[in-house]
């Protein structure tokens, strides 16, 4: 089976685009344009410039010596978190600001949970001098008020979204109104994998700079471009993507996904869409999502904002449902652990989003000569009142 995208968008049964006749031109623009931009001798040149003296790539493929021996197996952190303005989304935004300034668009709007993608689109759009929106559910601009404060630093408007949940779902809806209010001059910089096509497909070619690069550098520190695991988090789905990209139809390597059990997945407070979700259309494509019987989205909850998403990309779908990846559901308490145990065993502060991948390490059934590769997809100053007020509540503990 092959996992990677058709020509009409497809991952198996999920993806396509399924989108309001107004934004028909918008997406029908990209998707014809896309390949051909992105692979031009002279777009390549430019981005991988950009990564490299500006994003600072290749992040670093780090041997966690003290996880490893908790775990008693070999594990690499990709240091997703080193990366320029803390987390994988800069490698998107950077790509998608060059495609942008070729179509000719002066004006870029986003949409943002946890505020990572938000930040790196602010990011690229001062870079290139381009106007920026981005839109953000009230409560995720309440609990992660630092990226608010970078975003406006750089130059970005912030929109406070208070319909629905007040959280990425929502903002995502005010950002695809807003570009069909707009058609002609807008860029909408879509943080995810998600989307109607070409976006899934275009941001995972973005994102895949992360598993070009383990693999060649698991070849000179082991001597195999091919891990046993490859372990990320999954909301929409963006680093994982990139994460697995060039291991997805390398059946050798054991892929895992890990998603935001919240309170429980059956406790009604969850984000666990692989074990919760149905065949439905979010944001226009058709994936796998929590939603009523009559097809109305169930909230998600997460104490992670960037996994406070009721649905998974169309990629994940299929990876799901294939089996080609195993899914985990972990809690907010276990993913919270998982901050603290990375912090003190490796000094390393991790993402709230990335420490659900930590705690997923104890589930899996490892063995001594195992590599996993554990992409670390942000680092975790954001998320520091909710970690200090964990603390508090846990004596320190």
């Amino acid at each position: 089976m092959d996992f990677s995208v058709d020509e009409r968008g497809y991952y198996g049964k999920f993806g396509g685009a399924y989108i309001p006749e107004m934004l028909y031109p918008n997406v029908e623009e990209l998707r014809q344009k896309y390949l051909d931009i992105i692979y031009e001798p002279s777009f390549q040149e430019e981005l991988d410039e950009l990564l490299r003296d500006y994003v600072g790539r290749p992040t670093p493929l780090y041997y966690a010596k003290r996880l490893s021996e908790k775990f008693n197996a070999k594990i690499y952190l990709k240091r997703e978190d080193l990366a320029h303005t803390g987390a994988h989304k800069i490698n998107n935004t950077v790509g998608q600001i060059l495609l942008a300034k070729r179509l000719g668009k002066k004006r870029i709007i986003a949409e943002t949970g946890a505020g990572q993608h938000g930040v790196a689109t602010a990011t690229v759009c001062a870079l290139a001098g381009l106007e920026c929106i981005v839109y953000m559910g009230q409560i995720d601009t309440e609990r992660q008020k630092p990226n608010v404060a970078r975003m406006k630093l750089l130059g970005a408007k912030v929109v406070p979204v208070t319909s629905g949940s007040q959280t990425l779902k929502d903002a995502t809806n005010e950002a695809i109104r807003d570009w069909i209010s707009n058609p002609e001059d807008t860029h909408y910089i879509i943080g995810s994998v998600v989307g109607p096509h070409p976006y899934p497909d275009m941001v995972a070619r973005f994102q895949a700079v992360i598993s070009a690069e383990v693999r060649q550098q698991l070849l000179y520190k082991e001597g195999t471009e091919f891990p046993n695991y490859v372990v990320a988090c999954v909301g929409g789905g963006s680093n994982a993507a990139g994460a697995f990209y060039h291991y997805l139809n390398e059946p050798a390597v054991n892929l895992v996904a890990v998603e935001a059990a919240g309170h429980g997945v059956n406790s009604g407070l969850s984000a666990a869409t692989s074990v919760l979700g149905s065949l439905g259309i979010i944001h226009g494509s058709k994936t796998l999502l929590m939603q009523t019987e009559d097809g109305q989205i169930v909230e998600p909850h997460s104490i992670s904002a960037g996994l406070d998403y009721p649905g998974i990309g169309p990629m994940h779908a299929h990876l799901y449902d294939s089996g080609r990846a195993k899914f985990y559901a972990i809690t907010d308490e276990e993913a919270m652990q998982g901050v603290v145990l990375c912090s003190r065993m490796e000094g390393i502060i991790p993402a709230i989003e990335s420490a659900h991948a930590i705690a997923a390490l104890h589930y899996m059934q490892l063995k001594s000569d195992d590599v996993v590769v554990l992409n670390l997809s942000g680092r975790g100053d954001k998320d520091l009142q909710t970690i200090i007020n964990y603390l508090d509540e846990h004596d320190g503990q």
